[in-house]
């Protein structure tokens, strides 16, 4: 039997690069305005309680495409909580991806920067985890 070797160019590369491509640039608006239609009520608190949740959340930053269904589920649950944490863009922004990269091992988003109070750094990856870590974080807070 002849065996077959694998070609350095896959002829199929660029045509499924360019499938993925104009898919990304179709569904995207359409991804974005159902974000916008679908917008959440955000959670009511006291101003004090407020304040509270906003100090917090500046110790937190979420690396996201803008696009990524995963990354509108972890901003619908930030609208959700009323929570104003730093969005930080990873696909256009190279100095963001390459932290990202850097520091968590891997361009995969959404990912959560999470800073403690004694300045360590932990990332959170995962839309589900990101989802559970903010609820249980902050869904107590509530008035």
């Amino acid at each position: 039997m002849a065996r077959h070797q694998a070609l350095p160019f896959t002829p199929m590369k660029p045509v499924i690069r360019a499938f993925f491509q104009t898919l990304r640039l179709v569904l995207g608006p359409v991804l974005l305005l159902k974000e916008r239609l679908t917008h959440p009520k955000g959670m009511q608190r006291d101003a004090a309680a407020q304040a509270a949740v906003d100090l917090q959340c500046q110790s937190l930053a979420l690396y996201q495409f803008n696009t990524c269904p995963f990354c509108i589920k972890v901003r619908q649950e930030m609208r959700r909580l009323s929570l104003p944490i730093e969005k930080r863009d990873a696909q256009h922004n190279a100095a963001n991806r390459e932290e990202l990269l850097q520091s968590s091992g891997a361009t995969k988003v959404p990912c959560l920067k999470i800073t403690d109070n004694n300045g360590q750094t932990r990332w959170l990856q995962d839309s589900n985890a990101i989802v559970a870590y903010l609820r249980e974080r902050f869904a107590a807070s509530a008035a």
